[in-house]
């Protein structure tokens, strides 16, 4: 099963995934298109003042090519991935839990004492895919608030769910939640 699309112009087929017996969600996945992820870039762009925002922060992973493509668009120099495990290379990292409906368990979102040093003091647009529950947008607001940064902004392609009734994000097109059968839910 599928569910047709249009957003930032574009039209995309998304399968039926089920989350649980009651729920399925529309796989919406931006990894490998290119054209998709450039498009919806510029359109969220054109909805976020380019001065509301000293730096962009996601979470890793399925965000990634989009926050960079957003980056290149916008002449950022540097961007933020909270990362889902401590590296090596992060120094003395900072750290949240977080459990996404996608995910299904819980896990840790890391961002390392350099990158906070740049976040602290400093305006900050968090940028995402989907929005749905809300679990990993607030993991990233913990971990900017931990970092000294304020978030000024919430931005995603799509609102599903809950997030749609929301009136802090900016997003680029509703995503329903589906029933077993693949109908959308009421």
């Amino acid at each position: 099963m599928t569910y047709t699309m249009k957003v930032a112009g574009l039209e995309r087929a998304l399968p039926l995934c089920k989350v649980s017996d009651e729920l399925y969600i529309g796989a919406f996945i931006i990894f490998g298109d290119a054209e998709l992820t450039v498009a919806c870039a510029s359109a969220l762009l054109e909805r976020i003042p380019a001065d509301s925002y000293d730096y962009m922060l996601t979470a890793e992973a399925k965000s990634i090519p989009l926050i960079h493509e957003m980056a290149r668009q916008s002449g950022a120099k540097k961007y933020f991935i909270a990362r889902k495990g401590s590296k090596v290379y992060m120094p003395d990292p900072i750290h949240v839990s977080v459990r996404s409906i996608t995910t299904l368990r819980t896990q840790d979102l890391f961002l390392g004492s350099d990158d906070c040093a740049l976040i602290k003091g400093k305006r900050i647009l968090i940028v995402d895919d989907v929005i749905s529950t809300g679990e990993s947008l607030h993991a990233l607001e913990e971990l900017v608030k931990t970092a000294g940064g304020t978030v000024t902004g919430r931005a995603a392609i799509l609102a599903e769910g809950d997030a749609l009734a929301r009136k802090d994000i900016t997003y680029l097109a509703p995503l329903p939640v589906f029933n077993a059968d693949g109908t959308v839910k009421e």
